[in-house]
């Protein structure tokens, strides 16, 4: 039986239907919306930027992770003008700061890409206030990096602990779905080190599951790229969207992590917001 360390256990407490909830927008708190598959260079890709930045206005977020496939096609310089700085270019002026991880159309060079800040490491570690972020790149989930995590998890004392990477281990997306092998490798782990969030993209549609042995993943795959009508939601999906494009605003508020998932015209398809609960001691 693999125990989890620490002594908490996230619960949903409250959902609202789309375009009802409001993030609380306190000034404290660690802000940061998430993108995947966002690199294309196309109309999509910008008018998804344009959301962002128009609620980054109101809702000043600092961070967005990215959770791979950040680039498709050619990767040449000016394809990081178009597919990268161009899009996001009023929220690289607020400072906001990209943090990156590979996904399998991601070239392995992109690591030393400044604006990616990955400082050249295909995985690595960071934190806001409270939260602990883990960059993973599950595309090459080698010995090397499973006992960094590992060892990255056990020294952590933040109080929220957020992987991120491309594959994801649970979907309901009938194109890639389950990454059942990456599962095997990584959910020991996070279960051991009492692990609360996982975001993943690499569908084109975005997912929240149901929480797997205590742990709530999102799928969120849709910045860029969208497979419409690919959502094949099972007993295990909270929520789902597949019909437009979409990235999330999440805020971590003490032990409360508040979420939205926009749409590209500006709806919010998903809300809520995970509460870290203590279990009873034994």
């Amino acid at each position: 039986m693999v125990l989890v360390a620490a002594a908490v256990c996230p619960a949903l407490v409250a959902q609202a239907p789309g375009g009802v909830f409001r993030l609380p927008n306190r000034p404290d708190s660690v802000k940061f919306a998430a993108i995947g598959d966002n690199g294309t260079g196309d109309r999509p890709q910008y008018e998804i930027a344009d959301q962002m930045t128009k609620l980054q206005t109101t809702f000043p977020f600092d961070l967005v992770i990215m959770l791979g496939d950040n680039m498709y096609g050619s990767q040449r310089p000016a394809d990081f003008v178009k597919k990268f700085e161009e899009p996001y270019k009023a929220l690289l002026s607020r400072n906001v700061k990209f943090q990156a991880s590979l996904g399998n159309h991601d070239r392995p060079e992109n690591v030393s890409y400044g604006y990616y800040n990955m400082n050249g490491q295909r995985y690595y570690s960071y934190v806001r206030r409270n939260v602990r972020f883990f960059a993973l790149d599950s595309t090459l989930m080698d010995r090397k990096q499973l006992d960094w995590l590992d060892a990255a998890l056990k020294d952590s004392r933040e109080a929220w602990k957020i992987p991120y990477f491309h594959h994801p281990l649970y979907s309901n997306a009938s194109r890639h779905g389950s990454s059942v092998d990456l599962r095997l490798l990584l959910e020991p782990i996070f279960l051991k080190y009492g692990v609360q969030v996982v975001f993943s993209g690499h569908d084109h549609v975005y997912e929240r599951l149901k929480p797997q042995k205590g742990i709530y993943y999102f799928v969120s795959g849709a910045a860029g790229q969208l497979r419409r009508g690919n959502m094949e939601a099972s007993d295990q999906t909270a929520s789902s969207f597949d019909q437009d494009q979409s990235f999330m605003l999440i805020e971590v508020a003490g032990d409360d992590m508040y979420f939205e998932s926009v749409s590209r015209t500006g709806r919010v398809v998903d809300s809520g917001v995970i509460n870290r609960q203590r279990r009873p001691s034994n």
